[in-house]
C-alpha cells in the first residue's frame, strides 16, 4: 500500500495541473447531472415485512381511501361559543366542499358527519376536519399542499372573530432541512484552527478546499441519485456532516506531515510522495473503517437505512481519493510556499529539529505518572455518563419535535390540547372480512371490543370498504403517539390476533403512521445487537492487523464503547429529559430519531479508530526503533498531539454546526457526534490510552506468534516505504542486481537453522546454493522468492525490498522443490511455463538418475535461451552431493558460462 501510494504521490507532483483540471471537469460535470436528474427527496420511512408495512400496502389495493397521508384541521370556536353554533358550521360546510375539490384530496371528513365520531371534542368548542389524499406524504404535490393552505385561510376568514383554524397532520409533519448560515460556522472555527495549527494560510485552506471538493461531488452523486431511488432528507445531510468532517481532516494529517518533511529539508516532490505513501497508508485505513462501519448499517434490513450508510460511505470514500490525488496536485503548485521557516533555535549543526510541545509533554507526563488513578477516573467519569443513556428512548418524528411557531405544531399542540393527545397518533386496524354475511355489524363489534381496551381513548371509525371485503378499525389512543403507552396498547391490540380469528374469522393487523414508528424503533433495536458485535468484532481485528498486539485492541474498543455510552448520555439528557434543550433550541422532548444508535455506533467507530490510529501509531513506531515503552509513549504522544488536537476540535465544530438545525432528525446526531468525538479524542484517546499503555509497558505491545503469523500486516506508517527509501542505492548506486542479500538469517525457537549469509546474483545468472543443511538451503531459497517473513537480513529481490514487498516478489519468483517430488522435470517444467523472472528449485541434488539430469537440464537451458531469462537459483547438498569444483558439474552442463557465484550456507 505504502509503495503504491508513494508511486501516486509522485505522478501526482508530475501531472499536477492534469489532475487539477480533471477534479474540475469531474465537479462540472457531477453537478451538471444532479441539476438534470435530481428528484425531490422522500422522507417515508418503511421495513419492508414488517405487520404495519404489510397491513398498509394491501389496504393500497383494498381500501385505498384510507392508505394514503392525511391532514388535520383543527377549528376552535370563540369563547363562550361552540362550533355546532350556526356561525361557524355554515363556513365549515362551505370549507368542506373546498377541499373536497383539491386535486389529490380524496376526502375531506365534516365533523358533523353522522358516520364519524369524535370529530368534536367534549365541551364542543373545537372540531376537526379530517382530509384523507390519494397518496404517500411525499408523493404530494407542493400544489396541494398551497391549495389546503388557501382553504384553511379562506375558512379562518370567515369564522367568527376570536375563532381558531390551523393546518397540520401527517402530510405537514415533517420539513425538508436547508442548509443555512449556521452550519458554516463550523468551517470557519475550522479554518481558525488550521490557521493555528500551520502558522500558514496557504497551508490552512487546501484542507477547506479540498472537503469542498469532495462534499461537491458526493452531494451531487446522492442528488442525482434521487432519479432512481428514494433517499431520505436525512442523508445529504449526514454526507455533509461527515464528508466535511473527514475530509478536512485527512487532508491536515497529510499536510502535517508534508510540513514536517519540508522543514526537515526534504525536496518538495520527494516531500509529497512520502506525505501521500505514509499519512496516506493512516488515511486509506481511517477511511476504510469509517467507510465499512457506514455499510454496515445495512445490517438492520431496513432499505432507507442502507442507503443512508451507502450514501454516508461514498462521501468519505471520496474524501479520502480527493485527499490522495487533488490535495498531493495542490501541494505540488504551491511549491516551496509551504515550506516552514526554521526558526534559529530549532537548528541544531545545520538541522532543523523540532522540540517537543511543552503542553502535550506536561499532560502525557501527568496522566502517566500514575496511570491506574488515571484509569480509574476516566473509566468512573464516562460510566456516569453514560448512565443516563438507560434511559433513551426511540421513534419516528412527527409534529410535535417542529419548532413552535410551525404551523403543523401549532394544530398538533391544539389538537393534544382540545381532543387529547392520542388524536395526533390514530391507529388502523385491518383484516380481511370478505367471508361475513353482516360486515357491517362485524365492524362495529369489533370497534366496540378494541374500544374497551385499556388505552384506547375512543374508536371514531368502524366500517368496511364499499366492495365488503376489508374493514378497518379508527383507533385513538388516550397517549401520544410516541409515548409506552401507545406502545403496549399496539402490541395488547396484535396480542389479540388469535382471539379476533377465532371469534369473528378476520385477521386483523395494526398499521397507520403510529404503528409504522413503533416497527421500525423495534426493528431497529433487533438490529443494534448484532450491529454492535459486528463494529466491536471488526475492531479488534483491524487494530489487531495494525498494531500487532492483543492488549492495545482490546483497550481500544473497549475506550470506544466508553465513547459511545458518553455520547447515548448526552443525547438522552438533553433531548429526553430537557437540560440545555432551551439553549440548544429543542423544540420538544421526549424520543429521538429511531436511527440515531446505530447511525452514532457506526460513525464513532470510524472516528475512533482514525484518532486511535494517528496517536498509537507514532508511538508504536518510536517503541519499535528501540525507545523503552514509557519513552516511547511520550515521544509519540508529543508528535501526535498537536495534529490530533487539531482533528478532533475541527471534527466537534463541524458536527456542533449542525446542532442548532431545524431537523429533528440531523440535530440529535450531530450533537451525539460532537459530544462522542470529543469524549473519545481528548479523554479516551489522549488520556486514558497513555495511561493504558503506560500500565502494560512492554506487555502492550506482546502478541502470539501464531497470530502474528495468520494475520495480514497493515503498515499504516509506511515503515516498509521507508526502508525501501533507505536501501534505494543498496548496494550500490544503479547496481543491476537480481538478488542482492546481506546477513540473512533464521532462527527458530532458539535454534539456528540459517547462519547468516550473504550473496549476489546478476539478472539471467544460474547460482548454487549449497550446505551441510538442508534445511538451510530451503530456508535461504525461500527467503529470496519472499515465502519465508520471520528471516532476518537486509534482502532486495528483482529491485523490491524483502519482506515488505513480499507479495511482489511473489508474484515475480516461483519456487520448486524436488527433494520429494515424483515428477520433478514435470514440476520445473510448469514452474518455467509461468515465466517467472527467478526461480528456485530446490532439492537439485535430489535429480540422480542420468536420463532425468539431462531431461532437467534441457528444460533450464531452453528457458535461458529466451532473451527474458529468468534469474535461476538451484539449491543442493554438500559439496559431495553436487560437486561444484569438478569441470564436470551438473551446473557447468547446462552451460559453460552458467555459473557466476556460489553461496554455502
Amino acid at each position: 500500500m505504502s509503495s503504491f501510494l508513494y508511486s501516486l504521490g509522485r505522478a501526482m507532483h508530475r501531472t499536477r495541473k492534469t489532475v487539477i483540471g480533471v477534479w474540475i471537469l469531474l465537479l462540472a460535470m457531477l453537478g451538471a447531472g444532479a441539476l438534470l436528474f435530481s428528484q425531490d427527496m422522500d422522507n417515508s420511512i418503511s421495513i419492508p415485512g414488517t405487520e404495519s408495512q404489510q397491513a398498509l400496502d394491501s389496504l393500497g389495493a383494498t381500501f385505498p381511501q384510507v392508505s394514503g397521508s392525511s391532514a388535520q384541521i383543527i377549528i376552535v370556536a370563540p369563547d363562550g361559543e361552540k362550533v355546532t353554533d350556526a356561525d361557524i358550521t355554515a363556513p365549515v360546510d362551505e370549507a368542506i366542499d373546498t377541499l373536497s375539490d383539491i386535486d389529490h384530496v380524496d376526502s375531506a371528513v365534516s365533523p358533523y358527519d353522522d358516520t364519524v365520531s369524535g370529530s368534536i371534542n367534549e365541551a364542543e368548542d373545537a372540531a376537526l376536519i379530517q382530509v384523507q389524499l390519494d397518496g404517500s406524504t411525499f408523493a404530494i404535490p407542493d400544489s396541494t399542499k398551497a391549495a389546503l393552505e388557501d382553504a384553511v385561510q379562506d375558512l379562518g376568514a370567515s369564522l367568527p372573530d376570536g375563532a381558531e383554524t390551523s393546518l397540520g397532520g401527517e402530510l405537514f409533519s415533517q420539513e425538508m432541512p436547508e442548509i443555512s448560515l449556521v452550519e458554516g460556522i463550523g468551517v470557519i472555527v475550522a479554518l481558525l484552527v488550521l490557521v493555528l495549527t500551520f502558522g500558514s494560510f496557504l497551508a490552512a485552506g487546501m484542507p477547506l478546499i479540498t472537503a469542498m471538493v469532495a462534499v461537491g461531488a458526493s452531494m451531487s452523486l446522492i442528488l442525482g441519485a434521487t432519479a432512481f431511488t428514494s433517499i431520505t432528507s436525512t442523508t445529504p445531510m449526514l454526507a455533509l456532516m461527515l464528508g466535511l468532517a473527514v475530509g478536512i481532516d485527512y487532508a491536515l494529517f497529510i499536510i502535517s506531515r508534508h510540513r514536517d518533511q519540508l522543514r526537515d529539508g526534504l525536496d518538495v516532490d520527494e516531500s509529497i510522495a512520502r506525505s501521500v505513501a505514509t499519512a496516506g497508508s493512516a488515511v486509506v485505513f481511517a477511511g476504510l473503517t469509517v467507510i465499512i462501519a457506514l455499510l454496515g448499517l445495512g445490517v438492520a434490513g431496513i432499505p432507507f437505512l442502507t442507503v443512508m450508510g451507502v450514501a454516508a460511505a461514498l462521501g468519505v470514500g471520496i474524501a479520502v481519493v480527493v485527499s490522495l490525488t487533488l490535495l498531493p496536485a495542490l501541494l505540488a503548485i504551491s511549491g516551496e510556499r509551504l515550506r516552514p521557516k526554521r526558526k534559529k533555535s530549532a537548528v541544531d549543526e545545520g538541522t532543523a529539529t523540532a522540540r517537543p510541545n511543552r503542553f502535550f509533554l506536561g499532560w502525557v507526563r501527568t496522566v502517566t505518572k500514575r496511570p491506574l488513578v488515571t484509569i480509574i477516573a476516566v473509566v468512573a467519569v464516562l460510566g456516569i455518563a453514560s448512565v443516563p443513556a438507560l434511559g433513551l428512548k426511540l421513534a419516528l418524528p412527527d409534529a410535535g419535535g417542529l419548532p413552535k411557531d410551525n404551523q403543523a405544531r401549532h394544530t398538533y399542540d391544539l389538537v393534544s390540547e382540545n381532543f387529547g393527545e392520542g388524536y395526533n397518533g390514530m391507529l388502523i386496524v385491518t383484516g380481511p372480512i370478505i367471508t361475513s354475511n353482516d360486515p357491517l355489524g362485524l365492524m362495529e363489534d369489533i370497534g366496540d371490543e378494541i374500544e374497551q381496551l385499556d388505552g384506547v381513548a375512543s374508536v371514531p371509525l368502524a366500517t368496511p370498504n364499499e366492495t365488503a371485503d376489508t374493514g378497518i378499525v379508527q383507533v385513538v389512543p388516550e397517549h401520544g403517539p410516541d409515548s409506552d403507552e401507545t406502545k403496549a396498547l399496539v402490541h395488547e391490540i396484535r396480542a389479540m390476533h388469535d382471539h379476533f380469528l377465532d371469534e369473528y374469522d378476520v385477521d386483523l393487523a395494526v398499521t397507520g403512521f403510529t404503528a409504522v414508528g413503533i416497527d421500525v424503533s423495534a426493528k431497529l433495536g433487533q438490529a443494534l445487537l448484532p450491529f454492535g458485535l459486528l463494529v466491536v468484532g471488526l475492531s479488534l481485528v483491524l487494530l489487531t492487523m495494525v498494531f500487532r498486539s492483543i492488549a492495545v485492541p482490546i483497550k481500544a474498543t473497549l475506550g470506544y464503547l466508553l465513547s459511545v455510552g458518553a455520547s447515548f448520555g448526552a443525547v438522552t439528557l438533553v433531548f429526553g429529559d430537557g437540560v440545555f434543550a432551551e439553549a440548544l433550541g429543542v423544540a420538544r422532548t421526549g424520543p429521538v430519531i429511531s436511527f440515531l444508535p446505530i447511525i452514532l455506533m457506526g460513525v464513532l467507530f470510524g472516528l475512533a479508530m482514525d484518532y486511535e490510529v494517528f496517536l498509537v501509531s507514532r508511538i508504536r513506531e518510536d517503541y519499535v526503533h528501540g525507545k523503552s515503552a514509557r519513552r516511547a509513549i511520550e515521544t509519540g504522544f508529543t508528535s501526535s498531539a498537536k495534529v490530533v488536537t487539531a482533528a478532533g476540535v475541527i471534527m466537534i465544530a463541524v458536527f456542533a454546526a449542525f446542532v442548532p438545525s431545524e431537523d429533528v432528525n440531523i440535530k440529535p446526531i450531530a450533537l451525539g457526534l460532537a459530544v462522542g468525538v470529543f469524549v473519545d479524542a481528548f479523554i479516551v484517546r489522549m488520556t486514558l490510552v497513555p495511561a493504558v499503555l503506560a500500565l502494560l509497558g512492554d506487555k502492550a505491545w506482546w502478541m502470539p506468534k501464531w497470530l502474528d503469523r495468520i494475520l495480514p500486516s497493515f503498515d499504516v506508517e509506511g515503515e516498509g516505504l521507508a526502508r525501501e527509501l533507505e536501501l534505494a542505492e543498496w548496494p550500490a548506486p544503479n547496481a543491476n542486481l537480481a538478488v542482492a542479500v546481506d546477513d540473512l538469517s533464521l532462527t527458530v525457537k532458539g535454534k539456528e537453522v540459517l547462519a547468516p549469509t550473504s550473496m549476489r546474483i546478476a539478472p539471467g545468472a544460474v547460482h548454487a546454493v549449497r550446505g551441510d543443511s538442508a534445511r538451510a538451503v530451503t530456508a535461504a531459497l525461500l527467503a529470496v522468492t519472499g515465502r519465508l517473513p520471520n528471516a532476518i537480513g537486509t534482502l532486495k529481490v528483482n529491485g523490491f525490498v524483502l519482506p515488505s514487498r513480499a507479495s511482489a516478489v511473489r508474484r515475480s519468483a516461483g519456487y520448486v522443490s524436488l527433494a520429494t517430488s515424483a515428477q520433478p522435470i514435470a514440476d520445473v517444467r510448469s514452474a518455467l511455463a509461468e515465466r517467472p523472472q527467478l526461480l528456485a528449485v530446490d532439492g537439485v541434488d535430489h535429480v540422480t538418475e542420468p536420463a532425468q539430469r539431462e531431461r532437467l537440464m534441457a528444460e533450464i537451458a531452453q528457458a535461458r535461451a529466451h532473451s527474458s531469462a529468468p534469474t535461476i537459483v538451484l539449491g543442493c547438498g554438500s559439496a559431495s552431493d553436487l560437486d561444484i569444483a569438478d569441470g564436470e558439474t551438473f551446473v557447468d552442463n547446462v552451460t559453460s558460462r552458467s555459473l557466476v557465484s556460489e553461496a554455502s550456507v
